[in-house]
């Protein structure tokens, strides 16, 4: 039994940051009903290429960014622009501990699927709302997708090339990481929520903004500029603070050292074959090396190119000093920590026969995450829903098909 095993989440959310906030609690046992457009369903079921393919190698209608967010849910159609729609989502939310929406703001309230109008249901409901700018502002009507807040959020103008160099400009991560967090973020918020259920016996409203997360996660960059005044520049893969901290070009590619204290930086210097480094003055310190960072990381990347990668990672690592390649995702899933973590699982499917799935990290030693099921097919489980939670016979489900509600 799954640590969250006698909870459910009633789960509106599509696209990202709701649905990667569902599958962690569905991971940890949850049952996690995941609610979709009858025909249409959640937007990424549609984002492909690559789709899953199937035995004979055809595509299948299941697109990898949709798989990627929503295994152990089940899925339910429902038209809740339909006042008969709209009551099965209430009757659904009232059986439920947890609501995850993302719509924008006030826009499930002419529905009759708001907090106010479903605490009135469940007054123990928690009620997650996951939007671009939060429920008040002068920006809170707006609609906000990852893109758009790395950039208004500061962290596009820490990342890229610094000016002066070719291909200088701001970039964006190559994941869409402020909605990743802000699933991670939700889902604390969530099981706070219950931790304060616990004791007081009554839900609450959690307002989670893509913006405020993005903001918050710039942690030590953020304070660089509330300590200094001065925002922070674009420093390519280095370090704001630490030096040397950054890639380095090797006889065949390039890999990462990550030098964090004086003592790793003297055991660097007597691997790389410049053990003066150690007791020059401009580099003794991390203090001198950051200010001196302009004639120091020249030097490094002239005595770096006349290794391997492999070279370096195996005598550096010999020495205690921390570094690593720099792995595309082939090679990352065949690294041997990677293999030896189970970092990939395969689950059964119902289309390709299996589905291949990046393994949650969290490691519980009494209540271990659990892979039920594949990412729902869209309506898998409509019938098996309606008839367990709300009572409906085929009979009812296929009238309610019929009208178009389900």
């Amino acid at each position: 039994m799954g640590a969250l095993s006698h909870l459910r989440v009633l789960d509106l959310s599509r696209v990202l940051a709701g649905p990667w906030s569902g599958q962690i609690l569905a991971d940890l046992g949850a049952d996690v009903i995941k609610v979709e457009r009858p025909g249409v369903g959640d937007d990424t079921r549609a984002w492909g290429p690559p789709f899953l393919k199937d035995a004979a190698g055809e595509n299948t209608s299941e697109a990898a960014y949709y798989l990627s967010a929503n295994r152990n849910k089940r899925s339910v159609t429902i038209d809740f622009t339909q006042a008969e729609g709209q009551r099965l989502v209430r009757e659904l939310a009232a059986k439920s501990d947890i609501v995850i929406e993302n719509f924008k703001v006030g826009g499930l309230a002419s529905y009759g699927l708001d907090y106010a109008s479903l605490k009135a249901l469940n007054p123990r409901l928690i009620y997650c709302s996951i939007t671009g700018f939060g429920q008040t502002g002068p920006y809170a009507k707006r609609a906000g997708y990852d893109f758009m807040i790395q950039g208004l959020g500061g962290l596009m103008s820490l990342t890229g090339r610094p000016e002066g160099e070719a291909g200088a400009g701001p970039v964006k991560v190559g994941v869409a990481l402020t909605d990743i967090l802000t699933g991670l973020y939700s889902t604390v918020a969530i099981l706070a929520a219950l931790a304060h259920r616990d004791q007081a016996g009554v839900g609450q409203h959690i307002d989670m903004a893509l913006l405020d997360v993005q903001v918050a996660c710039l942690a030590n960059q953020a304070m660089n500029y509330l300590a200094t005044g001065t925002p922070p520049r674009r420093l390519g893969n280095a370090h704001p603070n630490i030096v040397p901290y950054q890639d380095f070009p090797t006889a065949d590619g390039d890999f990462i050292l990550t030098v964090g204290n004086d003592g790793q930086f003297r055991k660097f210097a007597e691997v790389a074959g410049q053990p003066q480094w150690a007791d020059d003055p401009r580099f003794a310190t991390n203090k001198q090396r950051v200010a001196n960072r302009a004639e120091l990381i020249p030097l490094i990347r002239q005595a770096t190119v006349f290794k391997t990668t492999a070279e370096w990672v195996a005598a550096l690592e010999l020495a205690g000093v921390p570094c690593g390649p720099i792995n595309d995702l082939a090679q990352m899933f065949q690294d041997p920590q990677v293999l030896a973590r189970g970092l990939a699982v395969n689950l059964p499917h119902p289309l390709a026969g299996s589905v291949p799935q990046v393994a949650s990290p969290i490691r519980l030693s009494e209540t271990p995450v659990e892979y039920r099921h594949a990412p729902p097919l869209l309506g898998e489980h409509t019938e098996a829903v309606l008839a367990d939670l709300l009572g409906l016979g085929a009979g009812d489900v296929q009238r309610l098909r019929d009208a178009g509600v389900v």
